[in-house]
């Protein structure tokens, strides 16, 4: 049994790369993946709904692009035997073992949104991953325009998040941002619009040409496909996604949303209530804190109505 990354899939049939050699195979899941029995400590027993304890059960484990997994070597065909334990997961793109997602949002067209920002930030933080954010379109501002725009957004630096600003039809911006791939497995994500094709294919043109080719020979758009693939780059290892318009927290309970908003962790000891929730609780010192972005404050309580206000599920 030997180790190795996947690094593409299309319709059941996977790409993995050696981790010791570098050879690249192809494989398919083996099929005593169809029928694991997961305990209720499995890294793979995710819980979903409402209930205290999770059930024993057999379930097919499906690897995802981005797994380490082990594969038969002795086997000309080198199926995958076993997944090991991953320390995240997406489920759009079917990515795992992310290190950092790319959020890139547009200055204009369309029009760049706070509450689309936070909420990507939720999900990203919850994932476990690392979020950058990546500025598009800034040549659509004036320069006073820009000047404004970067002041309201300077408050996400400085709570500790890195931003880039970038023009991709003349590759600004783009020196910094190619050092930030090496030995890393990184996901672009944004919104349907916002120039993610224009700058992946900025970062690696011969890309386009790459899932063009994979489009026509399976007859369909490149992203109604089951194709999923992680590219060399820089050192490391890329994904694009579909580009998508709405967004929805995969979060059980409203009281875990407060642990996603980092800059709350510098105030919450100053709270009354040591499980405060920041929403109507007295004594708060987050919900009207005026070192804290006003539209941070307005997006936390909309998506806390959002969350408790959804049919709990058992």
């Amino acid at each position: 049994m030997k180790k190795a990354k996947i690094i593409k899939l299309i319709g059941g049939l996977y790409s993995i790369v050696d981790l010791q050699t570098n050879e690249i195979f192809d494989s398919r899941a083996s099929g005593k993946l169809r029928y694991v029995r997961l305990d209720e400590d499995s890294h793979y027993n995710v819980q979903k709904t409402h209930r205290t304890k999770l059930d024993k059960k057999i379930v097919t484990l499906s690897p995802k692009v981005g797994d380490i997994v082990l594969y038969d070597d002795s086997d000309e065909n080198r199926p995958i035997q076993e997944i090991l334990p991953r320390k995240n997961e997406l489920t759009r793109p079917d990515v795992a073992n992310v290190d950092q997602i790319l959020l890139l949002f547009s200055t204009k067209e369309p029009n760049f949104s706070f509450n689309l920002l936070d909420q990507f930030l939720v999900l990203v933080e919850k994932a476990r991953i690392k979020p950058i954010i990546v500025i598009s379109k800034k040549d659509l501002l004036t320069d006073s325009e820009l000047e404004t725009f970067k002041k309201t957004l300077n408050y996400y630096e400085q709570i500790g998040y890195e931003i880039h600003y970038v023009n991709s039809h003349e590759k600004i911006g783009f020196d910094v941002l190619k050092t930030i791939f090496k030995d890393k497995v990184s996901v672009v994500a944004g919104q349907t619009g916002v120039g993610k094709s224009t700058l992946i294919n900025a970062l690696m043109p011969d890309l386009n040409l790459k899932t063009q080719e994979i489009s026509d020979a399976l007859g369909r758009g490149r992203h109604t496909t089951r194709h999923t693939e992680l590219f060399f780059y820089r050192g490391g290892l890329i994904a694009d996604t579909p580009g998508f318009s709405k967004l929805e927290f995969n979060i059980l309970n409203a009281s875990e949303l407060k642990d996603y908003f980092i800059e709350f962790n510098k105030y919450k000891d100053f709270c009354r209530f040591k499980d405060c929730n920041h929403i109507h609780e007295p004594g708060c010192n987050i919900k009207d804190n005026e070192e804290i972005l006003p539209s941070r404050i307005e997006n936390y309580h909309k998506f806390y109505e959002e969350i408790d206000s959804k049919k709990e599920i058992y």
